[in-house]
């Protein structure tokens, strides 16, 4: 879909809509006053009748009001005017982008982007809508052999602004917008994907096609039999059960001086998550392909990133491997040496995300990493813990944590903070190893992100637990596309934090 941006007065707009906000209890916004007022109260009028109390979500679609040069004015309830902030903007774009599209508007101007949202300016505003508008209109049907097309879909929408000199921030946030939703679609097509297709060769022809497209990108693809002779003895473990062979895919954008150290997101791509020998019960099981939405995160991440053009340097590794029952799958009791040289007793081979992650979190040392976050749907616990409004965040530095935290609640897509204290660390001690995978039931995603905290002592790092955040079940079952957002975010805010010393 296409985005602009202008400054203009509703009355003035020559479109098939004009969209306004109708705030509790029947007032209208500021410019659906100035509509009013050049309709002869027509607005007011139908309002005062009933038809709208302007409860949030609420719609109401009209038809040749008085003295305009738009075919339709749709009204679209924003609750009480004190309460109004992130959350409900989000929602009533979305309302506003549902309606338009079934109702044959093919374009439309929009003035809920001129809505006061508390601390928000309008390059917030302009972004969160395009990011709404993509998310709302977002659909996976590529293997339905009927789809219910949208006779006359929306096209076209543009965002008004109060004055002028707010066009360039809008159309910088147009751009901001589309790159994310871009990153978060790919994300969500990648996860959505049937596991029998989005296995790990998948993804890395997906990354190879990334650097043909892209003269900035490189691509490195390690095969299964290359990471054992490299000594990632835990990574290997989880992989040997299945027929599919795992791969170690890294990705490089160069979008800054070759001597700035990059920043390095490593996601967990386990395509399919059976459980090993520690088998999962059947029932949901088909959802253990999401299992590799910390991989599809990082992948969107990454195409945002490039999108924008941003000075940076990030590299992208992503660990992708299928966990299967069979003859040659690994045991509980099985001991493996990792790539650091730890050795792990492997207790339940369910806990397999920290057995791949570890390894690859070793080897990304050697990119002498700024930072280094990962992200993996690791722990059913961290949906115990957190529900699936928030990611687990815990890390090594607290700067770190504190920046994705606020890119997190600046952008929406939140994270909230776990400690890793080092009275956790006993919870992993075996009796044969170096540690276990494996800390027991309390605390699980802490113990697990401990785990971790072993092999990422060389550099800044933190660790994205997303197990509650990456897809919904029910009958809205589908990948969110989460953290794209969040790492984006906290990129752009690097980038330009680094841009204004």
């Amino acid at each position: 879909m296409e985005f602009n941006v202008k400054s203009g007065n509703p009355e003035k707009q020559r479109s098939a809509c004009v969209v306004v906000g109708v705030f509790e209890s029947r007032k209208l916004s500021g410019m659906g006053e100035q509509l009013d007022e050049v309709s002869n109260s027509y607005l007011s009028n139908i309002l005062r009748r009933g038809d709208l109390e302007g409860k949030l979500g609420q719609t109401l679609l009209l038809h040749n009001v008085p003295n305009t040069l738009s075919d339709r004015v749709l009204l679209v309830g924003c609750g009480k005017e004190r309460e109004f902030g992130d959350k409900q903007y989000k929602k009533i774009i979305s309302k506003m982008i549902t309606t338009l599209n079934e109702t044959g508007s093919m374009e439309a101007v929009c003035f809920l982007s001129e809505l006061n949202v508390r601390g928000r300016d309008t390059r917030w505003k302009v972004r969160q809508a395009v990011e709404s508008a993509q998310d709302t209109l977002y659909s996976f049907e590529e293997f339905k052999s009927k789809t219910d097309a949208t006779r006359r879909p929306l096209r076209r929408l543009t965002f008004n602004v109060t004055t002028r000199k707010e066009l360039a921030p809008g159309e910088r946030a147009i751009e901001e917008g589309l790159a994310i939703a871009s990153g978060s679609h790919k994300a969500k097509d990648l996860a959505n994907l049937p596991p029998n297709i989005a296995n790990p060769s998948y993804l890395a022809e997906e990354a190879k096609a990334l650097a043909i497209e892209n003269d900035k990108v490189d691509c490195e693809v390690l095969d299964e039999s290359e990471l054992e002779n490299m000594g990632m003895g835990a990574f290997v473990a989880v992989a040997r059960g299945s027929d599919t062979p795992a791969k170690l895919i890294t990705l490089k954008y160069n979008g800054a001086k070759t001597e700035d150290k990059p920043i390095v997101l490593v996601g967990k791509g386990i395509t399919f998550d059976s459980g090993g020998i520690s088998l999962k019960p059947g029932e949901q099981m088909d959802e253990m392909k999401y299992d590799m939405g910390g991989a599809a995160g990082v992948f969107g991440a990454f195409i945002a990133i490039t999108q924008l053009q941003l000075n940076v340097n990030l590299v992208v590794v992503i660990a992708a491997a299928e966990n299967m029952p069979g003859g040659k799958a690994s045991r509980p009791g099985d001991i493996v040496t990792t790539l650091s040289g730890q050795t792990v007793e492997i207790l339940n081979t369910d806990a397999e995300g920290r057995l791949v992650l570890c390894d690859a979190l070793t080897y990304v040392d050697k990119f002498e990493p700024d930072v280094v976050i990962d992200v993996a749907t690791l722990t059913g616990a961290c949906i115990i813990a957190l529900g699936n409004q928030a990611s687990g965040l815990m890390s090594n530095h607290n700067p770190l944590a504190h920046d994705l935290l606020n890119a997190g609640e600046h952008c929406g897509d939140r994270a909230w903070r776990l400690p890793i204290w080092d009275e956790y660390q006993s919870q992993l001690d075996s009796n044969f190893a170096d540690m276990s995978n494996l800390g027991g039931r309390p605390a699980g995603s802490i113990t697990a992100a401990c785990f971790l905290s072993r092999f990422t002592k060389k550099y800044h790092w933190a660790h994205l637990d997303i197990a509650g955040t990456a897809w919904k079940s029910g009958k809205d079952k589908g990948a969110t596309g989460r953290p794209v957002p969040l790492l984006t975010q906290y990129i752009m805010n690097r980038c330009e934090s680094q841009a204004g010393r």
